[in-house]
């Protein structure tokens, strides 16, 4: 394959990017190095091995070009100057604590977005650091651009550094059987059964615009935390939880763990917010901020197959939504369980291609010229349909390393829509779910606060389970922030009332998760594993 027009989700990321709206997705991943290892020329070597295993991916040699038909239109090409070395770079990291000074020069590299006319990512090895985890302790920072991958592909393709499926790729393994071609020229038949899709697919995307409009919010006051007009800078904050707490609350309260998740960020919010003196919104749920939770119509095998290929005609951005509120306007953490999970039961029931959280199924409704005019629009319309995005990203269930290095911690980073100051990622590994925050640098300098609510909000919904103490939290306070001055007192967390009646708890089973641009409804990902 040598062009490949882009998809029309991936048009539109490709046009909505300005210099103060990156839209590249990223990885911060933390390695333990080898036995042995700490010399500048094992430093070296890893530089070298990431090239290689990078280079290996056909679809990382792919740039974007515009194209004369269709107008407005632009396709991947391979770039036949492809230089992996101008793409993989290492960084030396001043000298302090190795995780501080990884998290901020992570924050300022995804800053910068990525450069045009040539293959839309970049890969950073950070080395360094002045305390005693020097020399043990190494990260790679992967960039990609939006419309190359959605978070499936990017998973697909960032695996392909880890020993682990680099050598399965170098063993040769098994290849799917290429689909058949298909004549340029349909017969009258296919034109009967296009013409009925197409009419299906216009009165879907109907009934998905008008669920917009009614979605949409003009008085956008109630989420002030989360409004900021951009000042090109990004901040990076970590959190991590163990996935056993996850899994003990969900056990008691029913639900999912991603349920057990979105109802930790909605309380670390709540916290966060009281501590910084905001007005809390009305004790009325159509004013609590709203999470954008999209979920993927690509099934794993074809991201795999996609990836490795180097693309397909299925190799787009492939995904939809749902629309949660997240009840920060609740004092309870068991009733903002309880809200959150009815809520995404709702979600479930109607299904990822319905409601205003299916927004993105309109963009393959549009012609590439409108991709490239309404750009601007389209990015300043998402401040009035949701306030801030939550994805979790399922990685692959075997312990992973990287030149023999294993990997300790990887913190998933989404991109900013126009007009939000934050985007929250979750991802399980090694018994842990790992958080990662990227904020508007300017707008939310405090964002340290909000990855250690996290870890507070976890510890008040494990109080709500009999059993052992935490396993994963230590220190966490037993109550709420008290409210700044101006802002509105908050009593106790209560230790019962409306909504702290659990459920009787639901049998174990796999639990399907609807996962933030890389979730998959037909084949659910586990992930609790």
């Amino acid at each position: 394959m040598t062009t490949e027009l882009l998809a029309p989700l991936d048009l539109a990321f490709w046009h909505l990017e300005s210099p103060d709206h990156p839209m590249h997705l990223g990885a911060l991943a933390v390695f333990d190095a080898a036995p042995g290892a700490g010399a500048a020329a094992d430093d070296e070597a890893l530089v070298e091995l990431l090239a290689t295993r990078a280079a290996a991916v056909p679809r990382l040699r792919m740039r974007v070009r515009d194209v004369l038909l269709p107008v407005g239109g632009a396709a991947w090409s391979v770039d036949k100057d492809f230089d992996v070395r101008s793409h993989v770079r290492r960084l030396e990291l001043p000298p302090g604590d190795f995780a501080e000074e990884t998290a901020r020069l992570a924050g300022e590299l995804m800053e910068r977005p990525l450069e045009r006319g040539i293959p839309p990512w970049e890969m950073y090895v950070l080395t360094g650091g002045g305390d005693a985890s020097a020399g043990r302790s190494f990260a790679v920072l992967v960039k990609l651009h939006h419309a190359l991958a959605d978070g499936m592909r990017a998973v697909a393709i960032g695996a392909g550094i880890f020993d682990q499926i680099a050598d399965a790729r170098a063993a040769g393994t098994r290849r799917a059987r290429p689909a058949p071609p298909r004549s340029w020229l349909p017969g009258p038949w296919q034109v009967a059964d296009r013409a009925r899709d197409r009419i299906g697919e216009l009165g879907r995307a109907l009934g998905i615009g008008a669920s917009v409009v009614r979605a949409s919010r003009l008085d956008l006051r109630a989420t002030t935390a989360l409004v900021a007009g951009s000042s090109g800078t990004r901040r990076l904050a970590t959190a991590v939880l163990a996935l056993e707490d996850v899994r003990r609350v969900r056990k008691e309260h029913g639900g999912t763990v991603n349920d057990v998740l979105l109802a930790t960020v909605a309380g670390a919010l709540r916290r966060w917010m009281l501590e910084r003196g905001e007005r809390l919104p009305d004790c009325d749920p159509r004013t609590d901020p709203r999470a954008l939770v999209p979920v993927s119509g690509r099934r794993p095998s074809r991201a795999r197959q996609g990836a490795g290929a180097g693309g397909s005609s299925g190799s787009g951005n492939m995904f939809s939504a749902y629309l949660l509120g997240l009840p920060v306007s609740e004092p309870d953490p068991l009733s903002r369980l309880t809200a959150v999970r009815e809520a995404m039961d709702r979600n479930k029931k109607d299904g990822p291609s319905r409601g205003p959280g299916a927004v993105a199924l309109l963009v393959g409704q549009l012609h590439p010229l409108a991709h490239r005019l309404g750009a601007p629009l389209a990015g300043n319309a998402a401040r009035i349909l949701f306030d801030v995005l939550v994805t979790s990203v399922p990685l692959p269930r075997a312990t992973l390393s990287f030149g023999g290095c294993p990997l300790r911690e990887i913190y998933p980073m989404a991109p900013l829509a126009r007009g939000q100051s934050l985007a929250v990622g979750l991802t399980t590994y090694g018994g842990q779910v790992h958080v990662g925050l990227v904020a508007d640098g300017k707008a939310l300098p405090d964002l340290d606060g909000l990855a250690k609510n996290m870890t507070a909000e976890l510890h008040a919904l494990l109080r709500t389970t009999p059993g052992e103490p935490a396993t994963g939290v230590e220190g966490a306070p037993a109550v709420e922030p008290v409210a700044s001055a101006g802002a509105p007192a908050e009593p106790a967390l209560p230790s019962g009332g409306a909504g702290s009646a659990a459920p009787a708890a639901r049998a174990e089973r796999p639990v399907p998760v609807q996962l933030a641009l890389i979730a998959e409804p037909a084949e659910p990902v586990d992930l609790a594993r």
